[in-house]
């Protein structure tokens, strides 16, 4: 397997005024496959924005070895520089140029671009390539901002939080966008606040805690590393308490109107509750099983983390 990414003891150390040392980074190793979309998470202060800073080649490490693409980004090549697109979380292109302008001025800093109508087709601005920067929508803007990455046509991809701010469809539709740099061969590093949007994007996740790496796997390879338990609840007018074997007994919950368990043998407690229901000619309409997300994940491995 070729690497894109490839991280070893990576720390990052800062003094400040009172002579105090602050680690933002305290030793980690990270791996990106060629190809590959790798979720990069954390919560603000835990690392995040270092490490991809470094990897970037815009702050130098402490200590560690840092290869991206072949190279280290502290002493890069033209030609390395030429085979990174980078979207940053805010951008101000010159407001005066049209969208299509914007890309062909920067297709013009790269030996090899990519052709600037195939960019503006790739992310949705073929009609409205025309419309000056300062007409464009929030999401049109940022689709100029992934264009502007893509024109050099990179092998390695940023993506800081590209979907910030944007309403539900549009985020969608972004969506679309990143899943295409897949088929165009890029490799993908993103970084985003929302979960579900890490959980239908990345192959792989990676979560920063405290300067560490806390955890690195798929979505559902995070959720078994925490052991995180399914929650079933139904309506006890449908099935009483009583229904539920007393191995499970122990776990369950009762509020208001609710009876709840939460486990990992949902298959059991599921027989158990409609059995019931079929023998005693009853129905369970209200029946739900609520397995643990990416957020309830990242908030259990996050959790107690220090800010840097």
């Amino acid at each position: 397997m070729s690497l894109a990414i490839e991280v070893t003891g990576l720390t990052k150390s800062y003094k400040t005024k009172s002579g105090d040392t602050i680690d933002a980074v305290k030793g980690i190793d990270l791996h990106v496959a060629e190809g590959e979309i790798l979720a990069f998470l954390g919560a603000n202060g835990a690392g995040k924005t270092t490490t991809i800073e470094i990897l970037e080649g815009f702050r130098n490490r402490t200590s560690g070895t840092v290869q991206v693409l072949g190279e280290d980004p502290q002493d890069p090549s033209r030609s390395w520089r030429e085979d990174i697109g980078i979207v940053l979380q805010e951008s101000s292109p010159d407001r005066s140029l049209t969208a299509r302008e914007s890309v062909s001025m920067y297709a013009s800093f790269y030996d090899a671009p990519r052709p600037v109508d195939e960019v503006l087709e790739i992310v949705g601005l073929t009609d409205s390539s025309g419309q000056r920067t300062k007409a464009l929508s929030g999401g049109q803007k940022r689709r100029l901002d992934l264009a502007i990455a893509l024109v050099g046509n990179p092998k390695l991809v940023f993506l800081d939080e590209p979907t910030t701010g944007f309403d539900p469809s549009a985020r969608r539709e972004a969506w679309k966008m990143i899943e295409q740099l897949r088929n165009l061969g890029a490799t993908v590093l993103l970084t985003t606040h929302y979960m579900d949007e890490a959980e239908h994007l990345a192959d792989r996740i990676a979560v920063i805690n405290g300067g560490l790496i806390s955890a690195e796997g798929t979505a559902a390879d995070l959720a078994e590393q925490v052991k995180l338990l399914t929650r079933i609840a139904w309506d006890p007018a449908e099935v009483p308490a009583e229904a539920i074997p007393d191995l499970f007994r122990p776990e369950l919950q009762k509020t208001t109107g609710e009876l709840a368990i939460e486990t990992t043998e949902v298959t059991a407690v599921v027989h158990a509750l409609t059995d019931w229901a079929t023998s005693n000619g009853g129905r369970i309409d209200s029946l739900s099983v609520m397995k643990p997300n990416l957020e309830d994940t990242f908030l259990r491995l996050t959790a107690g983390g220090e800010a840097q």
